[in-house]
């Protein structure tokens, strides 16, 4: 039996380190022992706390199990800030040893390290990356998947990577020509961060949406294992059933044979008692008799 968590934050490192499958059936079980410990408003908080999808699922995992690995992403991330372009070899790395850590969790769990899946992995690392961590969420503890604010996915190197001007240099000759041209540059400029988020949010609800088609998929998935499992229990439960009447009818037949087998030796043993005073009482008139 696992030991009653000594408090709420207790409850919810051990509740984010089950498999993903046991999450609510655990949940159910930490709140009933915060409460009876007399946490009752940490039982409360606790009890909706949601279970993550897979792809957030196994980014905790990556905390508990490969922490270095994930500090590393972490360090790497803070030296990309502070303008250090040549931490971004290191910083891609690191994230990509991160993904194949979580594709091994995943298959280690029985669960689909598909694609989507993955995706889903790489960029809410790269958004916790860009955090400097899992706030608001307790490390280890994240409750859904993480979008980055305004970079690529795949790292943080746009964040510090030179970008080239809109508009190339203008001689000086050529200054009251081009006035009307970069006027209009500069509107295109203006609406391209409209666009770029505007695809940025389609590409999410994109992602989000295979995600979602995918975990429906290992849930239908599961639910047919599941079934097929209970199918070959209940035919199996029939097959030794079917046997045990058999086995009990042949015990029932043995032992009326048993009986019948006592019944004549009983009869036997009679009849000998019978021959054998016969034969002393003529032994006895033949001594009689000289």
């Amino acid at each position: 039996m696992a030991p009653m968590p000594a408090s709420y934050d207790d409850a919810v490192t051990e509740l984010y380190q089950v498999p993903h499958a046991a999450f609510v059936t655990e949940r159910k079980r930490l709140a009933t022992e915060l409460k009876a410990a007399g946490d009752k408003e940490g039982a409360a908080r606790l009890a909706k706390l949601p279970r993550p999808p897979v792809s957030a699922w196994v980014v905790n995992q990556l905390w508990w199990h490969d922490r270095p690995d994930l500090e590393a992403m972490l360090a790497t991330a803070e030296r990309l800030r502070a303008g250090d372009l040549g931490a971004g070899a290191a910083h891609r790395e690191a994230i990509a040893r991160l993904r194949a850590r979580a594709a091994a969790f995943l298959a280690d769990a029985g669960h689909g390290a598909t694609e989507a899946t993955l995706r889903r992995v790489t960029t809410t690392l790269s958004a916790i990356a860009a955090a400097g961590g899992f706030d608001p969420d307790p490390p280890g503890a994240l409750t859904d998947d993480r979008d980055p604010p305004g970079f690529e996915t795949m790292g943080l190197a746009a964040l510090t990577a030179p970008r080239a001007s809109p508009h190339p240099p203008i001689a000086d000759e050529d200054a009251n020509g081009a006035a009307s041209s970069g006027a209009a540059d500069e509107a295109v400029a203006d609406e391209a961060p409209a666009e770029d988020a505007e695809r940025a949010a389609a590409e999410a609800r994109r992602r989000r949406a295979a995600e979602e088609a995918q975990q429906r998929a290992e849930a239908a998935a599961e639910r047919r294992r599941l079934e097929q499992a209970a199918s070959r229990k209940q035919a199996e439960r029939a097959r030794v059933e079917a046997a045990l009447r058999t086995a009990l009818g042949e015990v029932d037949r043995l032992q009326r044979d048993l009986d019948k087998l006592r019944a004549s030796i009983g009869a036997a043993e009679d009849r000998l008692a019978h021959a054998i005073a016969i034969a002393a009482d003529l032994q006895a008139r033949l001594a009689e008799l000289g």
